[in-house]
């Protein structure tokens, strides 16, 4: 094995062991949102991060309808649609239809929704601090180096998603 073939062994044992933390990453998020809502008198808050990010999605776009959901979240129309449904029923988002289009329904934000929406946005702005100044000593070249690996990651599983790809 050449010297390069060990060093992409080793990046890819960190990668996976990237993506393990990430998987916890994502619990301790919804912990940190809970405790921040807890802070601000919020007594109840979604229990997962999909549903928060579909009241932040609404919160950026509204009025904004199933489909457009779907689209800029990367996810099914009848996902949208179930996790939707429990957040009319959890009084976190409102629909409504359009005076011209009685079809099409459209979501926004309760006044529920919107404390979730302004309490999520502050966690995301510590979040962004933080993983900001993690690389404050990389140099410009390390930082260009890192930013390519993640797109290609993020390329090549968007390719497999296609199927242009094979795993």
């Amino acid at each position: 094995m050449n010297p390069s073939e060990g060093l992409k062994r080793l990046l890819y044992e960190r990668f996976l062991h990237f993506a393990h933390l990430m998987e916890n990453n994502l619990r301790d998020e919804i912990e940190e949102l809970v405790y921040l809502a807890q802070l601000e008198g919020i007594t109840s808050c979604p229990n997962n991060m999909t549903s928060i990010h579909v009241i932040d999605c609404i919160g950026k776009n509204e009025p904004i309808n199933n489909t457009s959901i779907a689209e800029k979240m990367n996810l099914s129309k009848a996902s949208i649609s179930k996790i939707s449904t429990h957040l009319i029923k959890e009084g976190y988002i409102k629909r409504s239809q359009m005076n011209d289009n009685k079809k099409e329904v459209y979501f926004y934000l309760s006044s529920k929704g919107k404390q979730i929406f302004e309490v999520h946005a502050i966690m995301h702005e510590m979040i962004e601090r933080r993983f900001i100044s993690v690389f404050d000593s990389f140099s410009d070249s390390e930082l260009q180096a890192s930013l390519k690996f993640f797109q290609t990651v993020i390329d090549q599983r968007d390719n497999i998603l296609k199927g242009n790809e094979k795993v």
